[in-house]
């Protein structure tokens, strides 16, 4: 998984530097790095998983869940 950044015509590398990091946000490395930068038991790992489904399945039982607005007196 190679990501390369070509320069534009007329581009800075700090332009260059904002859209690669995009790019490494966008195909989740920089998540990916943060969470394999310390151990994680594979209990932990396990508990975390579950945790995650639980909460998607609950999401897709429920649906969409639409904010409530304060009422005006």
């Amino acid at each position: 998984m190679a990501i390369r950044v070509k320069a534009r015509s007329g581009e800075s590398v700090e332009q260059m530097m904002r859209r690669f990091k995009k790019l490494c946000e966008k195909e989740g490395l920089t998540k990916d790095i943060k969470r394999r930068e310390f151990y994680e038991k594979p209990s932990e790992r396990r508990r975390r998983d579950m945790r995650k489904s639980v909460n998607r399945r609950t999401r897709d039982e429920l649906g969409p869940v639409k904010p409530v607005k304060p009422e005006r007196p």
